[in-house]
């Protein structure tokens, strides 16, 4: 039988490059993200199955399990950042929403599909976290707690969980040039957005990410990968980055 994997957040960025990576891997996997539409077009071109679900609903969390026996690969990829308020101006709200689909997506996720996770005697779970996860930066706060959050997750299921057979991992990337992060935390502001970028000779991309989502995944079973950080070169630090002219 194929090895099997589901990526949530699956219809854009890396969680489409992971799922990509890990198909050509020859995985079977499960594109899971809100939009029907790019996950059935995205199942369509690697052979795999989409399926709708939102990481904030438990109802469509559980749906999502439902169908799925048994599984090796679990890559909770789904989150985002929705602004760049200072802690002053920070909206309680937005806050929360990223606390929810970040931190408590993920738990929602994992609690659901521990089950099949487990039904061939271990898994693998991939969480992508951030840099963010480790160093607080101005006008961050919102997504700086949430990451944060989301990576003490991780290393507390690696300690609840170290005499069964399951593996987890947090990938922490820095600066990536994906099509839709920057968009959706500047409202939709493509300048806000590109700026992030501007004089940055090579940011990380969607791809190269991917790839250590699929070189964790392609690991003998007892070694464990407990955290990945990954950066640009130009990236130094959250705080470091050099700008070309």
């Amino acid at each position: 039988m194929p090895r099997t994997a589901l990526v949530t957040g699956a219809s854009s960025g890396i969680g489409a490059a992971s799922a990509r990576a890990l198909a050509a891997d020859g995985f079977e996997v499960w594109c899971a993200a809100r939009r029907a539409d790019r996950v059935e077009a995205l199942a369509e071109e690697i052979g795999g199955h989409a399926v709708v679900c939102d990481v904030t609903s438990a109802e469509s969390v559980a749906a999502m399990a439902s169908g799925i026996a048994s599984l090796d690969v679990l890559v909770a990829n789904a989150g985002g950042a929705f602004d760049m308020a200072t802690v002053e101006e920070g909206d309680p709200d937005t806050w929360a929403q990223m606390y929810d689909v970040n931190v408590l997506g993920v738990l929602r996720t994992v609690q659901a599909l521990l089950p099949a996770l487990r039904a061939d005697g271990g898994g693998l779970t991939v969480v992508m976290g951030s840099t963010a996860g480790r160093v607080a930066y101005e006008g961050g706060a919102g997504y700086v707690a949430a990451k944060h959050g989301t990576r003490v997750l991780v290393e507390t299921l690696r300690l609840e969980h170290v005499a069964e057979p399951l593996r987890f991992t947090e990938v922490a990337p820095g600066m990536v040039a994906t099509e839709e992060f920057g968009l959706v935390r500047f409202g939709g502001d493509q300048a806000k957005r590109d700026a992030t970028y501007a004089g940055v000779a090579e940011p990380l991309v969607a791809e190269d990410v991917a790839e250590i989502v699929r070189w964790v995944a392609s690991l003998p079973p007892h070694v464990d990968i407990d955290s990945v950080v990954v950066r640009p070169r130009a990236q130094a630090a959250q705080h470091k980055v050099h700008r070309e002219g």
